[in-house]
Formats: C-alpha cells, sequence, structure tokens
C-alpha cells in the first residue's frame, strides 16, 4: 500500500523523563556551562583584576572551553557503559581541585593551564547532564527548558560576576559543583538503549499506521557534530570579544554593560518562538535561516560598532543563539539513544569555543583588529550552515521524517 511521506519519529518515555532527572540534569547543565555563558564578563575580569592582555584572555578562554571539549570526548567513550554517577564524582573533583588552585595561582601561564584542567571537570560533569537530557522522549522540550534557564542564568551571571573579585568568581563555581552532589543519586545511572536507530510512524493511505525501524548513517550524528564546532566558533569569538570591541569603539561603556544583562532575558523569547516554529516546521529548515540571520547580524559589526547596530546584535544573538542549540541538540537526540553522541555536542562546542577565541585572538594580533573578527565569525555561521544544508538534502532522499523531524 502506498504510505504518507509525512511520517513522523516515535520516542518512548523511560526513567530519563522523570522530574527528578530533569532538575539535575537542567541543573548540572547550568554548572558546567558557567563559564561559557559567561565568558564576557569573565574575561573582562582577567583583563581587570589579574592584567592579562586581550591576546592573553583568547587563550585562557580558550584553555577553558577546550578543555570542556576534551572531558565531553572522554566521557563520551564510556557513558554508555560507565556509571553516570561515578563519572559525576570523578568531575567534581576535577573541576573544584582546578578552580580552588586557581584562589592562590594567578599568573598567566598557570591559569592557563588550571583552567584547561577545570574545562575538563566541567566537560565531564556537562556531558552527562546533556546526555541525560538527551535520553527523554522529547528531547527538543528538555533542550528548551535548559536554554530557558539559561536566559536567567546567563543574565545573573552578567549582573553578579561583576561585581566579585576573581576570587570570588571561582568560589561561586566551586560552591555550585559541590552542591549538586546532595541531588547525585537522581541521576540515572546508564542508558535504557544503546542503539542509532529511529523508529517512524507511517501513515498508511488507508488511514491505518505501522512503526518502521530505520537505522541512522553514522554520518548523521557526526555531520552534526560538525557544524556545531563551525558554529560555535561563531559563538566562542563573539562572546568572549563582544563587551571588549565595544569598549574600544564608539559605543558607551555604560550601555553595553546593561545590554550584557538585558539581552540576556531576550533568550526566554528565542525558547518560546523556537518550540513554536519546531513544531510547525521541524528542526532542519528553521536552523538553516537562523545561521545565515546569525551570520547577518555578526558580521554587521565589522563596519563598526556604535549604541544603535550593537543594540540590534547583541538583541539579535542572544535570541537566535536559542534556535541554533536547541535544533542542533534535538537532532543528535533524535537518533542517539545511548549517550554518545549526546555527550559529545559539549566537546564539539568546547571544540567551537577554544577555536573561535584563538582564532579572533591571532586576528588581533596580526592587527586586523575587530572588524576581521566579526568577518570570520560570519564565515563560521555560513560554514555550519552549509554542512547541514547538505545533511537536509540527504536525508530528505533516505529518511524524510528524520530530515523533517521536530
Amino acid at each position: 500500500m502506498d504510505t504518507d511521506e509525512h511520517a513522523h519519529l516515535t520516542r518512548h518515555r523511560s526513567v530519563f523523563d522523570g522530574w527528578r532527572s530533569i532538575s539535575i540534569a537542567l541543573y548540572m547543565s547550568l554548572v558546567g556551562y558557567g563559564v561559557l555563558v559567561g565568558v564576557p564578563v569573565i574575561s573582562t575580569a582577567w583583563v581587570r583584576l589579574l592584567g592579562f592582555t586581550e591576546v592573553e584572555v583568547g587563550r585562557v578562554a580558550g584553555a577553558d572551553l577546550g578543555g570542556l571539549a576534551i572531558g565531553a570526548v572522554l566521557t563520551a567513550l564510556v557513558v554508555a557503559n560507565m556509571n553516570r554517577r561515578v563519572l559525576v564524582l570523578i568531575a567534581v573533583a576535577i573541576a573544584v581541585g582546578a578552580n580552588a588552585a586557581c584562589l592562590v595561582m594567578v599568573s598567566y601561564e598557570q591559569v592557563l593551564w588550571l583552567r584547561l584542567i577545570a574545562g575538563i571537570g566541567s566537560g565531564i560533569y556537562t556531558a552527562v547532564a546533556i546526555a541525560t537530557l538527551g535520553g527523554t522522549a522529547k528531547p527538543a522540550r528538555a533542550f528548551n527548558l535548559m536554554l530557558f534557564a539559561f536566559a536567567f542564568s546567563q543574565a545573573l551571571e552578567m549582573y553578579v560576576l561583576p561585581q566579585l573579585s576573581m576570587n570570588g568568581i571561582y568560589l561561586v563555581f566551586i560552591g555550585c559543583y559541590v552542591f549538586g552532589l546532595l541531588f547525585l543519586h537522581w541521576i540515572p545511572p546508564r542508558p535504557v538503549d544503546k542503539s542509532l536507530d529511529v523508529e517512524v510512524d507511517v501513515a498508511e493511505s488507508d488511514g491505518e499506521h505501522h512503526v518502521e525501524h530505520r537505522h541512522v548513517p553514522a554520518y548523521v550524528p557526526w555531520l552534526v557534530l560538525g557544524a556545531m564546532v563551525a558554529t560555535y566558533i561563531n559563538i566562542g569569538a563573539y562572546w568572549t570579544y563582544i563587551e571588549l570591541a565595544s569598549l574600544a569603539s564608539e559605543a558607551s561603556p555604560t550601555w553595553v554593560s546593561q545590554l550584557l544583562v538585558y539581552t540576556s532575558f531576550f533568550s526566554i523569547v528565542g525558547c518560546l518562538v523556537a518550540t513554536v516554529i519546531s513544531n510547525r516546521f521541524g528542526l532542519a529548515r528553521p536552523l538553516l535561516m537562523t545561521l545565515v540571520l546569525q551570520a547577518i547580524i555578526v558580521g554587521m559589526l565589522a563596519g563598526g560598532i556604535n549604541n544603535t547596530n550593537i543594540l540590534i546584535s547583541m538583541f539579535s544573538f542572544n535570541f537566535l543563539w536559542i534556535f541554533v542549540d536547541v535544533y542542533q541538540m534535538s537532532t543528535v537526540a533524535n537518533v542517539d539513544h545511548s549517550g554518545r553522541f549526546a555527550a559529545l555536542m559539549p566537546g564539539a562546542q568546547g571544540l567551537g569555543q577554544i577555536l573561535g577565541p584563538n582564532i579572533a585572538a591571532s586576528i588581533l594580533a596580526a592587527g586586523l583588529g575587530y572588524q576581521g573578527v566579526f568577518i570570520m565569525c560570519a564565515l563560521a555561521s555560513l560554514t555550519g550552515m552549509l554542512i547541514y544544508l547538505f545533511m537536509y538534502l540527504r536525508l530528505r532522499k533516505t529518511i524524510p521524517a528524520l530530515a523533517d523531524a521536530s
């Protein structure tokens, strides 16, 4: 019998859908991504409080977020088989130890290596959190909740961290990791399923439905991870240098400082709109459009920064990056039940975050200025778009239900 081409994916509820599992995973993701979210004000603190140069800030931020990538990769190797509660204990020991060492070791070389180590701990911690959220029956909703919470945590970091000493910032991170251990038993220790398959609910011409199992080619999650690296090169460079670039421009420093707080709340709107759009149009097509728009709003700063265009760029950036993350992460979670590829997502983000600030630092060191940095950011976003476009066109021919999944 003929079948309806508008088939859709199905996923079943499990222990990962309990409120305790989702709650602790959300908390852990906020803590694990703490440096990534707060990097604009943390970067400024390294300059003002420790005397690092703009180039050194790029290297230190890159080390911290590169450590995130290393930790996530290490986690992906064992997350399908190792007890995840043990992984969290290891992660907390590493992150707390490195942050504590930063309280007394303040030279550039020491901080560079300590932030790399701290990043590894946060990478393991975050990878377990993301794998837990990805194991839910509705990963797009789970990741949307995470990013919704990010809107508040980001604004909180932008407001609180600039008022603290450098040691105060490190102590906040230490306290958050230790507090999470109180709820360690809420984390499901192992995955329910380890396959790389999808269940497709196919509607036949006579109105009957049946479920087909389709094997997903391994290139699908790998392409998403590659595109994620490209998009986070843009995000990492933009987010590391946006405040410093603004302070060196015609924009008012007070205005920029206020924008860092207030534009964070605009991410809430992004969460709501992302859900509505993905429910109607799926994940892939809105993602392609979002990456093009993001390239435009970061590239516009290459012509110079003033109070008006920094307002437009920062509000748009905070609105659009929610779309990018929800759609990217949900695409991987739709096909990966083991948590291996889901655990690699913080690694891909971290790799982009180490490449982005370091490429930007090299551009500044070469004397090309912030104009060159923002042009590079736009090109990175377009690169991610082209990767997704290739994947989308391939899936439309092989597994249409996955290509347009929500």
